[in-house]
């Protein structure tokens, strides 16, 4: 069932709106409680939380213009399968990459990195992070030049 189980979810993420009414098929979710470690408006909604037989989390993130992560750390990595708007990706020491649907961001074990939507655009994705190495470790604020020097 597991081999099965990545490519269903992965179609999903492609088909993130209904044709017939432009709808999500996965509501926003709530808005983010914890503002220490983002700017902006960024709602949460978890989709799979850990248990015995799947150890990892699946939740959907969207971001209103503008809004941005704080630099983190993800110990066991993530993978975000990016569903709407224009965003944008940064890995510590690398130059920031723009983002749109479609896209799929692998997230490596233990490197910096934030993420964010541009600012004229929403931004959204569903997220993949195993959870038996731990939880996101969250670092410094982006800086308005880090974020400004995106090209466009």
């Amino acid at each position: 069932m597991k081999p099965l189980f990545f490519p269903l979810i992965f179609l999903a993420a492609l088909c993130t709106k209904t044709s017939a009414q432009n709808n999500p098929i996965f509501p926003k979710g709530e808005i983010g409680k914890n503002t220490n470690n983002y700017t902006g408006t960024i709602w949460l909604n978890e989709l799979n939380t850990p248990d015995s037989n799947f150890n990892f989390s699946i939740a959907t993130a969207t971001y209103a213009p503008g809004s941005k992560l704080d630099w983190h750390i993800h110990p066991g990595g993530q993978i975000l399968l990016i569903t709407e708007g224009i965003g944008y990706y940064q890995e510590k020491g690398k130059p920031a990459q723009i983002l749109h649907k479609g896209d799929v961001i692998k997230c490596l074990p233990g490197i910096p990195h934030w993420h964010a939507a541009a600012p004229n655009s929403d931004f959204a994705y569903i997220a993949f992070s195993p959870a038996q190495k731990g939880k996101t470790i969250w670092l410094q604020k982006v800086t308005d030049e880090e974020y400004h020097s995106v090209q466009q």
